[in-house]
C-alpha cells in the first residue's frame, strides 16, 4: 500500500487553487441571474450567481473597479473571471474580472439605475453645459468610418457649409472594442496642444437596439463626455434613440444628419439673414437720416425764430437809441447855445475889455479900491488903465452920500 501524502490546509489549498487555475478562464463565460448583491466598505462586491433553470449558484467576488455598470437582483449577467478557494474563509469563490449584461431587460434596468446615479451627481445639468460656436473652423468626430451615420454627416455637413477641417478618430461603435475606443478617442483629443483642438467634438453612430447602444450607456464612456475640455454634441440612432451620451453632452442631436446640422449653419439661411440684415440696417439708416433731417429742421426753426427774435430786440434797441441820440443832440444844441451866451457873459465881464472902454482900476496899497471913505488925503494910489498905469496922490475925499 502507498504511503499516503500528508498535507497542511494551507498547503491543500494550494493545490486546490493550482489545480483551478489550469480551466482556462478566459475563454469560458458564465452565464446566471444576479442575487444577493451586496457592496462593503464602498469597494467590495459579493453576489450569488444562479443558474436559472437548476438549483445550483456560484458565490462571485469583484471590486467596484471593475465593475462598469450598475448590478442588482433578477438581472441576467455573463462573466469572465476565475474560480479561487480563498484561505482564510475556505470557501470557493468565482473571481470577476469583467460583467456583461444579458438581455433587454437587465440592460434597460442597469440603464435606468446608472442614469438615476448620474443625474444625482450633477452629470445632466443644464447649467453646465456650453454652448457650441456659431462657426467652427475645426470639429472633431468620434464614430466608425463603415457607418452610415459617418457619410451621412460629412454628407450634411458639406452641404450646409464649407471650409471646415474635421479631425476624424475612427473607434468602433459597438461591441467589446467599442468602449475602450471612445475612450482613447477622447483622451487624444485632451492631449492635443491647445491651439490643435477642435472647436467642439461630435459623438455619433446610428441607431440599434439597447445591446448595440451599449457603448454610449456607459459609464466611464458618459464620464469622458462630461470631463471633456472641448463642447460635445451628441447624435445617437434615430430619433426615438437615447443614450446617457445624449443627457451628458452639451447639446443633444436626434441623429447623425440632425448632428451636422447642428454643428454648423445652412450656408443659405446665412446668406438669407445677411441681406435680411443688410435690409435691416437701411431701413434702420433711411430711419435715422429722416429722423436728423427733422432734428435739422427744427433746429434750423428754432434758430430762425431766435434770430428773428433777437434781430426784433435789437431794432428796439436801436429805435430806442436814435430816440435817445436825438433827444442828446437836441439836449446838446440847446447846451451849446446856453454855452455861447455864458462866453459872451464871460468876455462882457474881461477886465481888459472893462478897461478899454474907458474904466480903471484903483489900488492902494495892493489892494483894489471900492470906496473912497477909505482913503485918506496923501494916501498914494496906482491907477491900472486899459494900456499901461499912473501913480497918483490922494488930495481930496468926496462921500458918496455927499456928492449927491
Amino acid at each position: 500500500m502507498p504511503e499516503k501524502k500528508i498535507l497542511t490546509v494551507s498547503d491543500y489549498l494550494d493545490l486546490v487553487n493550482d489545480t483551478l487555475a489550469l480551466i482556462p478562464s478566459e475563454e469560458i463565460v458564465v452565464v446566471g441571474e444576479v442575487s444577493d448583491f451586496r457592496i462593503s466598505q464602498e469597494k467590495w462586491i459579493n453576489f450569488d450567481l444562479k443558474d436559472e433553470e437548476q438549483e445550483a449558484k456560484i458565490s462571485c467576488f469583484t471590486t467596484v473597479f471593475k465593475l462598469t455598470m450598475p448590478l442588482e437582483d433578477g438581472m441576467r449577467v455573463q462573466v469572465v473571471g476565475y474560480p479561487k478557494v480563498y484561505e482564510r474563509f475556505g470557501r470557493f469563490s468565482f473571481n470577476v474580472q469583467a460583467v456583461e449584461l444579458v438581455g433587454e431587460g437587465a440592460l434597460a434596468r442597469a440603464y435606468e439605475l446608472l442614469k438615476k446615479k448620474l443625474a444625482q451627481e450633477g452629470l445632466f445639468d443644464l447649467e453646465r453645459k456650453r454652448p457650441i460656436p456659431r462657426f467652427p473652423e475645426k470639429i472633431g468626430l468620434i464614430t466608425s468610418k463603415e457607418a452610415a451615420a459617418y457619410g451621412d454627416f460629412l454628407r450634411i455637413l458639406n452641404n450646409r457649409w464649407g471650409g471646415i477641417e474635421i479631425i476624424h478618430t475612427p473607434v468602433h461603435v459597438q461591441g467589446k472594442e467599442a468602449v475602450r475606443e471612445i475612450l482613447v478617442a477622447f483622451e487624444r483629443f485632451e492631449q492635443l496642444e491647445q491651439f490643435e483642438r477642435p472647436e467642439v467634438i461630435v459623438l455619433t453612430r446610428g441607431g440599434g437596439s439597447l445591446e448595440d447602444l451599449h457603448a454610449f450607456n456607459d459609464e466611464q464612456v458618459a464620464r469622458a463626455v462630461f470631463s471633456s475640455s472641448v463642447p460635445v454634441i451628441c447624435g445617437v440612432g434615430h430619433e426615438r434613440d437615447e443614450s446617457l451620451c445624449d443627457f451628458v453632452a452639451d447639446v443633444r442631436a436626434s441623429t447623425p444628419s440632425n448632428a451636422a446640422e447642428i454643428v454648423v449653419p445652412d450656408r443659405t439661411d446665412i446668406l438669407k439673414g445677411v441681406r435680411l440684415s443688410l435690409d435691416r440696417i437701411q431701413d434702420l439708416l433711411e430711419l435715422e437720416q429722416d429722423r436728423r433731417a427733422r432734428d435739422v429742421d427744427h433746429s434750423v426753426t428754432v434758430l430762425d425764430r431766435f434770430i428773428e427774435d433777437k434781430v426784433h430786440d435789437l431794432k428796439i434797441v436801436l429805435t430806442q437809441f436814435v430816440h435817445t441820440f436825438e433827444r442828446f443832440r437836441l439836449q446838446f444844441e440847446s447846451t451849446k447855445q446856453a454855452l455861447k451866451s455864458l462866453m459872451r457873459l464871460f468876455e462882457n465881464f474881461d477886465m481888459q475889455k472893462v478897461l478899454e472902454r474907458g474904466f480903471s482900476i484903483v489900488r492902494s496899497k495892493g489892494k483894489i479900491i471900492k470906496d473912497a471913505t477909505v482913503l485918506a488925503p496923501g494916501a498914494g494910489l496906482r491907477i491900472q488903465l486899459a494900456r499901461g498905469g499912473i501913480g497918483a496922490k490922494v488930495t481930496e475925499v468926496k462921500d458918496v452920500k455927499k456928492v449927491k
